[in-house]
């Protein structure tokens, strides 16, 4: 674990992460790697097979020094706007950055600057103006393609019905790499709805599989369900608060607008 840039915290900080905050995330790590390798053993998959993805929303950049510190290198946002503004302060470091929320067309020029990944593609809007950016940029972007299998009207996503019209149009975009497909499930204490949600994302994949052989992999699970999704076939499992605690208030952090 190699140290980070010396950085005072706050009372704040210290009653959120601790004392000594890259130590705290290392044990976190590790325990829900351990928890990884345990799910995969009991669906008898290899723990080789499922890769974490941690979400660092909410954690402020200063505190990512810490993470970086204890062996983390794959930061995922859900809000661009703070993304972008992390990676300014973290330009130093080796960090792979992935967007996991919605995005508005207007951000796009933004996120193809930075991102090496996008996991909530949910529109032909969208993808042709990643493509033209893309295009432009002279490089290519792995995407996953959000599907809403819960059909909660507060998520986003294709509807079960509109991806293999949306398959058909990937062609295209060629500066867009398509990985897999993405859902986020029910919350809910119900196992047997929210394990519905990933076993109908993966019966999807199956099909879109066979259409697109790029569409192999599936992102879905997070901090309380990942065992659960791993179980249903998860490739990646993008977990936050496991690894960096509980989170204060959505709107509490304020981000600077987007230049």
């Amino acid at each position: 674990m190699s140290e980070p840039a010396r950085t005072d915290l706050s009372p704040s900080d210290i009653a959120r992460f601790g004392a000594d905050p890259a130590a705290t995330f290392a044990a976190n790590l590790k325990a829900v790697q351990d928890r990884i390798a345990a799910a995969c053993h009991r669906s008898g998959r290899s723990p080789g097979g499922v890769r974490l993805l941690p979400v660092t929303k909410t954690v402020p950049a200063h505190i990512l020094r810490f993470a970086a510190a204890a062996g983390i290198s794959d930061f995922a946002e859900n809000k661009l706007q703070e993304a972008w503004g992390k990676h300014a302060e973290l330009s130093g470091l080796d960090i792979r950055w992935s967007i996991i929320g919605h995005l508005q067309t207007n951000k796009v020029k933004h996120l193809v600057r930075f991102a090496a990944e996008f996991h909530a593609l949910d529109s032909v809007r969208v993808a042709s103006a990643l493509n033209g950016r893309l295009a432009a940029e002279g490089r290519h972007l792995d995407v996953f393609i959000q599907v809403n299998t819960s059909g909660e009207a507060s998520k986003y996503g294709l509807r079960p019905d509109e991806l293999f019209g949306f398959i058909e149009r990937l062609p295209d975009f060629p500066w867009l790499k398509p990985q897999g497909l993405m859902t986020l499930a029910l919350f809910s204490a119900d196992t047997g709805r929210v394990r519905a949600c990933f076993r109908r994302l993966r019966a999807l994949r199956d099909r879109a599989a066979a259409v697109h052989p790029g569409l192999t992999r599936l992102s879905m699970g997070m901090s309380g369900d990942f065992e659960d999704a791993i179980a249903e076939g998860a490739d990646v499992v993008r977990v936050g608060q496991a690894i960096f605690g509980p989170r204060p208030v959505a709107d509490s952090i304020y981000w600077p607008g987007l230049p």
